[in-house]
């Protein structure tokens, strides 16, 4: 029976508490039993007693005792992703060196220095997508250092945060956006490169809940609707395979499990389909129990049986036995035709892949066996480790970088000689010549993919070979940055720009000082920075580039104020302020009316190209640097990308009530081209709900017709209404609200 001497005192519901805590205390020994050696007790029971304390006068909230946070992120670990007792100790203090008195020196003299660096690790990610965006990529590079020296730095991470996901309810609105962009931005991307597919999925869930609340509740009540039929489809569909498999004397565990509503959704959305038509709501899984040197032979018998059962789709094979992902994952994934001509996904795997793919690093770090088991996650960590070396902190571009390069899927690459080399999917023939070397890379003219001559910015397949054709009067331009998607290729490109730059920018540095000291200033860091700032330049040199290529004049020198040897830039004239799209038949007075922020000011601000807000939308407002604030939806194609990056610069909005206001929106149709469509459309808009359109176009193929039509709306209730009308007509097949993908 443990004792809690060193429990904290609570003045609610004191002895329920402590219950709680002990019961959640309970249960993370009992997670641990297997895995618990001699002394590991007194030491899981001296970090949570140090946990305890330091966080007693501390409450979520939600209310309840902070520790149980502590507790259930180290239960996450343990349980869902398969660490052990060291790290289930790192949980326990992940939060104390940051948030409470506690020190790293504490840590470190009570448990040592393996636990005291990954509680260092832990504490340098916790402000990491946060405060500013070049702050925030120099913390992100601190995560990755510590990533691939200890990955369980970032898995106790993936831990908390999807705890903290599990228990959001009770945040403000606006922290959940934030938290949940962050999250669909790094974390789950993350998760899935770790292998750990079951926490991706549930933080897109998760995510999807409070960023798109009325979607994902339509999707999870469709889901639960159609489940009997589902059930008894998928019942229908296993049994012929269940006794082939059986008679095949396999020893095999075989269910349906359903996709999950963000994997819907994104299915929906790039498909253009609605729910119904999403055909693969559901995977069938088949796992097998083989011995290590029989795996790949069994799951191919296995695929041998489906197939002569079910007729398979030849392009949706996906043979991941024979080229494991780099984050560990084997399977057999294959796409048959099952009853009532319904396609259905089948993945295929044994009892080790199968455990891989749920718990992703701390499983394949159990199995492996020899050098080449390893290798692979070994070669994304140095790959990481070389772009960290040498990536410029300055660039807020670091973190779409990172994502673009590591947390992409990959694609196999051959060179002449056979050899492998994984790139993300994307990658064009330039980026597999950085892979190859940095100089090849820059020398690149073009290359040949299996034997044929392609230009450099060719996007590659999986499976190409290709030998890359160089010279030596090549150079990098900075066209090159479009087409390459590789963290390495675009470092590499930046900093050989970066070096022509500087040496055309020492002709401008020159020209400057002879103009500063012509008018009796100094060359110093003051003058330089307020003229970088006069000039709204990133750093000095780019002020000495732009003399130099005549951008910038210097005779707008004579504007400034010498005091002593320093200067002072003159006042900026006030910006114009962006007014919103509006109806020309309004009153222009009206339009600055319509968000309020949290004080219920009335504020000026200008809508989102990238999609359009109208009122009743979820919106935010974000402050535009020289354009005041920007309103966008929340499930704009940006949305994540400023939620997650550029938190302290977005501003809690909604809408005023307005009736007198019309906002730009588009709609797209589409539908059986028949007589007098376009009359019907029309009618409904102009004549019955008195809509204004601003512009139509319709085109028609082959008896199907394609219409974008935009129109002034008052808000999203008349919009509703109209998409409604439109939809009840005879041969329209879709009408959906119109995106431009404009980016920011």
């Amino acid at each position: 029976m443990e004792t809690l001497a060193q429990l904290p005192k609570y003045s609610l519901n004191e002895e329920q508490e402590k219950k709680l805590i002990l019961r959640e205390y309970r249960a993370l020994l009992r997670s641990l039993k297997s895995r618990i050696k001699t002394g590991d007790r007194k030491l899981i029971r001296q970090a949570f007693e140090m946990a305890a304390d330091a966080h007693k006068t501390t409450r979520r909230k939600s209310g309840e005792p902070y520790i149980l946070h502590p507790l259930a992120v180290s239960r996450i670990c343990t349980e869902e992703i398969g660490l052990g007792v060291r790290s289930s100790i790192c949980a326990l203090l992940h939060d104390t060196v940051e948030d409470t008195d506690v020190s790293l020196e504490d840590i470190q003299r009570e448990f040592g220095g393996e636990i005291a660096k990954i509680v260092d690790g832990l504490t340098k990610i916790s402000n990491v997508v946060d405060v500013n965006a070049s702050q925030q990529a120099e913390n992100f590079r601190k995560i990755l250092l510590t990533l691939t020296d200890d990955p369980r730095v970032i898995l106790i991470k993936l831990a908390d945060r999807l705890h903290n996901m599990r228990t959001m309810d009770s945040m403000r609105q606006e922290k959940q956006l934030k938290i949940s962009s962050e999250t669909i931005y790094v974390y789950a991307p993350l998760a899935h490169r770790m292998g750990l597919y079951t926490i991706k999925t549930e933080m897109e869930d998760l995510a999807m809940k409070y960023l798109e609340p009325q979607t994902y509740k339509d999707i999870a009540r469709k889901l639960s609707e159609t489940k009997r039929e589902r059930t008894k489809f998928i019942n229908e569909f296993i049994k012929p395979l269940d006794d082939k498999l059986v008679k095949a004397g396999f020893d095999f565990e075989i269910y349906g499990r359903p996709k999950s509503i963000h994997s819907i959704w994104n299915k929906m959305k790039k498909k253009g389909v609605s729910f119904e038509e999403v055909y693969d709501l559901f995977a069938i899984r088949i796992i097998v129990d083989a011995t290590p040197e029989k795996e790949k032979e069994e799951c191919w018998k296995v695929y041998s049986l489906i197939t002569d059962e079910y007729s398979p789709s030849p392009e949706r094979l996906r043979d991941w036995l024979s080229n494991p992902k780099s984050n560990g994952y084997e399977a057999l994934h294959t796409t048959v035709m099952g009853p009532m001509g319904k396609w259905v996904e089948v993945q295929i795997r044994t009892k080790r892949m199968n455990e891989i793919a749920e718990k992703g690093l701390a499983a394949h770090y159990k199995y492996k066996e020899g050098a080449s088991d390893e290798s692979r996650f070994d070669k994304w960590f140095n790959q990481i480790r070389e772009v960290i070396g040498s990536q410029d902190v300055d660039s807020v571009d670091f973190l779409q970088d990172f994502k673009r390069s590591f947390l992409a899927e990959e694609i196999y690459i051959y060179t002449p000689k056979g050899d492998v080399k994984m790139l993300p999917i994307g990658a064009t023939a330039l980026d597999f010549a950085f892979a190859v070397h940095s100089v090849v890379g820059s020398k690149c003219i073009g290359a040949k993919v299996n034997h044929k001559l392609v230009p450099i910015s060719h996007k590659l397949r999986s499976g190409d070979q290709v030998e890359i054709i160089t010279s030596n009067k090549q150079k990098p331009s900075e066209d090159w940055l479009n087409f390459v998607v590789t963290a390495k290729a675009r470092t590499k490109i930046k900093d050989s720009l970066k070096e022509e730059k500087r040496s055309v920018a020492e002709e401008g540095k020159y020209s400057l000082q002879r103009k500063l000291e012509g008018m009796g200033a100094a060359m110093n860091a003051h003058n330089i920075d307020e003229l970088v700032t006069y000039y709204k330049l990133a750093s000095p040199l780019e002020l000495y580039y732009g003399i130099s290529v005549k951008n910038i004049d210097l005779k707008d020198l004579k504007e400034f104020k010498t005091f002593g040897d320093r200067l002072e830039a003159p006042k900026p004239v006030k910006l114009q302020e962006v007014k919103p799209e509006y109806n020309p038949h309004l009153d222009k007075k009206d339009t600055e009316l319509i968000i309020f922020g949290e004080s219920s000011d009335r504020i000026v601000y200008n809508l989102a190209n990238c999609c359009k807000p109208i009122p009743g939308d979820d919106v935010f407002g974000f402050v535009t640097t020289g354009k005041g604030l920007t309103i966008h939806r929340t499930n704009c194609p940006n949305a994540t990308k400023l939620l997650s990056n550029y938190g302290h610069r977005i501003v809690k909005t909604k809408w005023a009530k307005n009736k007198e206001i019309s906002f730009l929106t588009g709609l797209r149709i589409i539908g059986m081209d028949d007589v007098g469509v376009v009359n019907k459309i029309t009618t409904i808009i102009s004549g019955d709900l008195r809509i204004n359109i601003s512009a139509i176009t319709i085109e028609s193929t082959e008896g199907v017709f394609e219409g974008t039509i935009k129109l002034f709306v008052h808000d999203k209730e008349e919009l509703e209404e109209l998409v409604s009308r439109l939809k009840s007509l005879n041969g329209i097949q879709s009408v959906e609200r119109f995106e431009t993908e404009t980016p920011i």
